[in-house]
C-alpha cells in the first residue's frame, strides 16, 4: 500500500538490459506511486512553450519522478513529485513528459 511518501534517495533500482522498459510512457499514464525517470519532454504543436516550462521547474532528462496523487472527479490535476519539488500538473502537461518506470530490487533483509 502506498502511504503518499516516496523518497528517492533511498531507491535501489535494478535496471538490467532484460528488465529495462523498451520504450517510455508517459507521466500521466503513471500509477500513483510508481517511481520513474524522465527520459524526455515532448511539448504539443500547439503549446511549444511548454517543453522549456517543464524543464524550469525541474522535469529534465535522468530526473526522478512520480505520481504521488490524482484529483476528483476524472483524475485532474496530478499530484507529481520531481526530485524533491512537488508540483500539480494538469494530464495534458504530464502526458508532455516521457518517462522510463524504474524497477526496485527486492530488499535484502
Amino acid at each position: 500500500m502506498f502511504n503518499g511518501r516516496l523518497d528517492f534517495a533511498n531507491l535501489d533500482p535494478l535496471v538490467t538490459p532484460a528488465t529495462q522498459p523498451t520504450t517510455p510512457h508517459t507521466l500521466a499514464d503513471a500509477a500513483i506511486g510508481q517511481a520513474c525517470t524522465v527520459s524526455h519532454i515532448t511539448a504539443p504543436l500547439g503549446a511549444p512553450e511548454w517543453a522549456a516550462q517543464l524543464q524550469d521547474i525541474g522535469f529534465l532528462p535522468g530526473e526522478h519522478v512520480a505520481i504521488m496523487a490524482r484529483g476528483l472527479p476524472g483524475g485532474d490535476p496530478l499530484v507529481v513529485r520531481v526530485g524533491l519539488s512537488t508540483f500539480a500538473l494538469r494530464r495534458v502537461e504530464a502526458a508532455c513528459v516521457r518517462v522510463t518506470p524504474i524497477l526496485l530490487a527486492a530488499a535484502v533483509p
